[in-house]
């Protein structure tokens, strides 16, 4: 599931395996796992991983494949050595 974090915009991704089953009954439950362990169903107060926040929202299963943009590169940028030109001009005096 894709999550972004609406403090520091931060977009990641965790997967989860459900297990559906039925008891002796005919009731029908959920198991969620990650990583082998139970867990709570994913819900949009899903914890950043990089600033701790709270209020994460959820997209729908498949979205960062459709969206690459929001997938962070996996090293940051090279810094752009063209040196800055101010557009304001100098005092004359």
């Amino acid at each position: 599931m894709p999550f972004e974090c609406r403090s520091c915009w931060h977009v990641w991704e965790e997967e989860y395996v459900v297990r559906h089953a039925e008891d002796e009954h005919g009731n029908e439950g959920e198991v969620w796992l990650r990583h082998g362990l139970p867990v709570p169903p994913p819900s949009p107060g899903a914890i950043c991983p990089r600033c701790g926040c709270q209020h994460a929202i959820m997209f729908p299963e498949g979205y960062l494949s459709r969206h690459p943009e929001l997938i962070p590169p996996e090293k940051p940028a090279a810094p752009d050595a063209t040196p800055l030109l101010s557009p304001v001009p100098r005092p004359l005096y």
